[in-house]
Formats: structure tokens, sequence, C-alpha cells
């Protein structure tokens, strides 16, 4: 709109010298159209570094004031109301860029009245109806572009919220990761160890040689609690399965293996020579923290003297099996039932296979032991979902 302006301009100026070279206001209306133009340029650069309301209209009155001049002196300048007509719309509000497009209006059909020399509707009629047309296109066109800008404005709005919601999700996911941690490792530990502690001293004067035992195996205890702690504060992958998961297994089940509590592992054939599953380190992760939640359970209320972990992988699935030979129990008292009892470690068992899109398996009975199964899809997401007992 400011290169037509400016075309505009030079075109109605050379007009006028063509038709008047001679004449008395040809040196005021150069000198307008110079004026008009110094105007416009300073009022337009005026404008773009300091792009106030009040600068705007300013700016605008003055290029208008002496526009209307030079269509009085000389009417072929009403061919600029053109690109002020929209710079109005633009810069004014609605009902003061009306009051300046009517007055627009009004001037162009006197100058092309006095050009004609005669009265003609269609001069009179025509300007009014196009510019009743531009207006209403451009009102629209303006109306659409603020909804645009609203839009944008929410889409930003519910990307940033939604940007917020994923953080909050993260932060509880993590929370809920870092207390399964907490619980598969340094807390069952420290119960390993004071279980240990306090069956020392209870045969501290009778038996020196076993209490010396249980003392040095919660030391193992510690020892391997700290370096659970250490990778755990590095956010790295289960000490035990730095030499893999078959070995990780059969060192759990030596640890919780005692007096009173065996624990035997088998692995089916997995396919590779050292009997290491092909799993990813989460998968296996999750398998090893869960055979530590289930023989953390029996160990402290299964009351059995034999356990067994079975780890078999399948075609679409590896699944790890932890049954023991204890007094059983009624899986209606599980916690999320509605007699459940208290506890962290099967919600636990069951958080960890339902992050991996597994099924979660609890056959039990009073007197007949407990089968812990947990199944892992090996390809891809899958529903996952509990299975009852």
């Amino acid at each position: 709109m400011h290169a037509a302006f400016f075309l505009l301009l030079a075109v109605s100026l050379a007009r006028f010298l063509l038709r008047h070279p001679g004449g008395t206001r040809t040196p005021w209306i150069v000198a307008l159209s110079v004026v008009l133009a110094v105007v416009y340029v300073l009022g337009l650069v005026r404008v773009t570094t300091r792009p106030s309301a009040v600068a705007q209209r300013v700016w605008l009155t003055l290029v208008v004031a002496v526009w209307v001049v030079l269509v009085v002196l000389a009417p072929s300048f009403a061919w600029c109301a053109v690109p002020l007509f929209y710079t109005g719309l633009r810069m004014l509000p609605t009902r003061a860029s009306l009051v300046l497009v009517t007055l627009l209006t009004g001037l162009v059909i006197f100058a092309q009245l006095r050009l004609s020399g005669r009265w003609d509707p269609d001069l009179v009629l025509g300007p009014p109806a196009v510019v009743l047309i531009a207006t209403a296109v451009f009102l629209t066109m303006e109306r659409q572009a603020a909804r645009q800008r609203a839009l944008i404005d929410d889409l930003i709005r519910t990307r940033r919220e939604l940007a917020a919601a994923e953080r909050r999700a993260g932060t509880l996911a993590e929370r809920q990761r870092l207390s399964m941690e907490i619980h598969d490792t340094l807390a069952q530990g420290l119960s390993s160890q004071q279980m240990l502690l306090q069956a020392a001293d209870r045969v501290w004067d009778a038996d020196p040689g076993k209490a010396r035992a249980h003392v040095r195996t919660a030391g193992s205890v510690a020892e391997h609690n700290l370096t659970e702690a250490r990778r755990f504060v590095h956010d790295l992958a289960p000490a035990d399965l730095v030499h893999g998961l078959e070995q990780a297994l059969r060192t759990v089940a030596e640890r919780e293996s005692g007096e009173h509590l065996t624990v035997h592992v088998h692995v089916d054939p997995l396919g590779e020579a050292d009997g290491t599953p092909r799993l990813p380190d989460r998968v296996q992760g999750a398998l090893l923290r869960i055979a530590q939640g289930a023989l953390a359970n029996v160990r402290e209320h299964s009351g059995a003297a034999t356990a067994a972990i079975t780890l078999t992988l399948l075609d679409d699935q590896v699944v790890l099996d932890v049954a023991d030979d204890g007094h059983g129990f009624d899986p209606a008292s599980l916690p999320g039932s509605p007699s459940g009892v208290r506890g962290h470690g099967v919600p636990a068992i069951r958080a960890r296979v339902r992050q991996l899109g597994g099924t979660l398996t609890i056959e039990s009975a009073p007197g007949e032991g407990t089968v812990v199964s947990a199944s892992i899809p090996l390809e891809g997401p899958h529903p996952h979902g509990e299975q009852a007992p």
C-alpha cells in the first residue's frame, strides 16, 4: 500500500504537469506533492520505530490534510485515496476509520465531478458502491485474522499447559519409579539386615559362631546395598545385572537363601551360549526387581522353606515365575481388593508389569503355597492388564 501511494502520487503529479504545464497553480501543486511525500516518509519511519496509536493517528491526520488541499487544487490527486483508505482502516478504530472512509469517498466523488465537468450518476454512485464492498471485505478479513490470532494464542497456551502436564506426569512417574526402586533395593536390604541382626542378638550367648555368621551376612547385605545406592544415584542398571540376568537371579537367590529358606533358580535354554536372554535392559531390570520383590514377600510373609525362580523365554514373551511352599493366603486380601491388606510389594510388582505392557498372575490358597507369574511381551506395545488369581 505504501508503494501504491507513491506510485499514484507520481502518476497524479505527472498528469497534472502534462495537462497544466504553465499554470499558476503548478508550483504550488509540485510543492504540496513534495511536502506530502516527505510527510509520508518521515511519518512512516516514525511510526515504524515507535508504533504508538497516537503517533499513527497524528501522522495519518497530517497526510490526509495535505492530500485534501491537493485534491481541492488538483482533482486528479483523488486516486491517492485508495491506499489512504486501507491505511485508515488498518490504523484507526472501526468507527473512526468509517468516518475517514466516508470523508475520502466524498472527496473522490467531488474530484471526479470536477474532472468530468458534468453530472454523471456513475461518478456519484460508483465510488460508494466500491468503497462499501471493499470495506466489508476488509472488516471481514480483520475479524477472521482476529479469530486466527485468538486460535493461535489458545493453541500456544494449550501447548504450554500440555507441556506442564507432561512434566507433572513425568515427575509423578519418576517418583513412582524411585519409590519402587527404593522398596526393591534399599528397603529390602535394610529389612534383611534387621532380621539378621535380630537373629544374631537372639543366639549371641548360646551360639556365638552362628551369631557372627549372621553379622557377616548382614555386612554383605549392607555392602550390596551400598553398591545399589551408588548405581541408583547414577541411574544405572541394577548392580546384579553386570554379569547378565541369569547370574543376577542366582545372586539374588543366594542372598535370600538362609537357615529357614532355600531358593532355587531355573532358567530355560534361551538361545545364547552364556544363557543370557536377548532382552532389553529395561526388561531385564524389571524382571530382576520383580523377583526381588516376590522373594521379599516370601521371606517376610509366607513362612516357606523353599522357593523357586523360573525364567522362560517364549516366542513373543518372557515369563518369570516365583513359587513357594509357604502357608499361602487368600488373594482377596491383596492390596487393591475390598478387604486388601496394607503393603507395597505387590503394588510395586504390578506397576512394573503394567509399565511394560505385561500380565501379572497370582495363584494362592491357604495352606497351598503361592505362585507369582509375570509375563512381559517382547515386541511392540501390547494392551496391558492383570489376570485374576
